[in-house]
């Protein structure tokens, strides 16, 4: 479903964020888990108020449109979606680490992969279930 409410996104600074939440989570993994709460809270803002809203996606927007890097735009809607899913499996991460159980990997890796696909290979996954869902269950108009 497209999201007309909301300020379309600038596709290389999306993937650009993919790769930054790819760095994050091999911090995580190999430095400090802590750095999952940036995760949680940029997930948050991106999911839940829009891309728009995200103080480090405002920097980024900037900067990448004035060196023009920017790419070209698209619909924000699926975007808010994978970051929503970000901030579940980032949540998870975090929670089961403050819980002090190993399984916070888990998720983690997860998140390495599925930015890994986005970033590197412009493939984002929840855009991908996001389009699916909305062709088989289109809103009522």
């Amino acid at each position: 479903m497209l999201r007309f409410d909301i300020p379309r996104v600038w596709s290389n600074v999306i993937r650009w964020e993919a790769f930054i939440t790819f760095a994050l989570c091999w911090v995580a993994l190999f430095v400090t888990p802590w750095v999952l709460a940036v995760l949680v809270a940029q997930g948050f803002v991106r999911g839940f108020f829009g891309h728009h809203r995200c103080p480090s996606h405002w920097l980024w927007k900037r900067v990448f449109t004035a060196q023009g890097w920017a790419g070209k735009q698209e619909d924000a809607g699926a975007k808010m979606f994978a970051n929503k899913i970000l901030f579940i499996a980032s949540s998870v991460a975090f929670t089961l680490f403050l819980a002090g159980s190993s399984l916070w990997k888990v998720p983690t890796s997860l998140l390495i992969g599925f930015s890994f696909l986005e970033w590197a290979l412009s493939f984002c996954a929840a855009c991908w279930v996001y389009g699916a869902w909305y062709r088989r269950f289109p809103p009522a108009a």
